[in-house]
């Protein structure tokens, strides 16, 4: 079953009818379903499910320090400009460029620059590709003004062949920008695979699970972290993944040494 993502809250039951913007303004978080996303960025959700068999074509990361081979991933870097009376603001892709963050984010791998293989032409020529990049930075300046978004995107695949694949080897965390959205692409043969969000600043926090094609958790990352629990297969031997687009935004430019 979808979540039903507006009625997730770190306490009480939030007034029914927020939209996004308000739920990120106040708890730091939203789930939306499919629908929902493709609405909120105006773009038509059937021209999601074509660039899915795209997350078949990912090479491994080799960056893993568990040992593990269990995830495998495409990224790449775009800057988008907010529109203005005198400009209509746009989305460019930057010359490809390594993933960095610093150890205070990301404990096991941080503090070195890994280069994973860019995203392909066929995914940046998707339908829903750019309203999707430009919907969303467009709703995270609506909660905190922005002129640029410098966006990165993660094409993920953690497959549980070896028995477990780890979506967050590092644990609980934040990623070091100002906004995260998670999009699952597809669950298949899995169990586990849950995603928990908790105040940065408190003790409260939410749990469940994506399981609808194209739906998306939103979070604010200066006010939560977040966790996705391992996936293991449902029977040994079978193909079993998960994929996800992960897409984080940031106002002071990318993370770089």
């Amino acid at each position: 079953m979808p979540v039903a993502g507006d009625t997730l809250s770190f306490g009480a039951p939030l007034p029914a009818g927020l939209d996004a913007r308000e739920r990120l303004r106040l708890q730091g978080f939203c789930v939306l379903g499919a629908q929902q996303l493709a609405t909120l960025a105006g773009y038509d959700p059937a021209d999601c499910p074509p660039a899915f068999a795209l997350w078949n074509d990912l090479p491994a990361d080799g960056y893993l320090k568990d040992g593990g081979h269990y995830r495998f991933r495409r990224h790449g870097s775009f800057v988008q400009t907010l529109p203005t009376p005198h400009h209509p603001g746009g989305l460019q892709q930057v010359p490809h460029r390594a993933h960095w963050q610093p150890t205070a984010y990301n404990a096991l791998h941080g503090g070195m620059l890994r280069w994973f293989d860019p995203l392909s032409d066929s995914l940046l020529q998707a339908g829903f590709w750019q309203p999707l990049l430009l919907g969303l930075g467009q709703l995270f300046a609506q909660v905190r003004a922005a002129s640029q978004w410098f966006i990165e995107a993660h094409q993920f695949r953690i497959d549980a062949r070896e028995g477990v694949g780890r979506p967050t080897p590092e644990g609980a965390h934040r990623d070091g920008v100002d906004f995260v959205a998670v999009i699952l692409i597809a669950r298949h043969a899995i169990r586990g695979g849950e995603t928990r969000v908790f105040e940065l600043d408190g003790q409260r926090g939410v749990r469940f699970t994506l399981s609808e094609p194209c739906s998306a958790l939103l979070m604010d990352d200066t006010r939560v972290i977040h966790e996705t629990t391992p996936v293991l297969p449902d029977a040994p031997g079978t193909g079993s993944w998960r994929d996800t687009l992960v897409l984080t935004y940031r106002a002071g430019g990318f993370l770089q040494p």
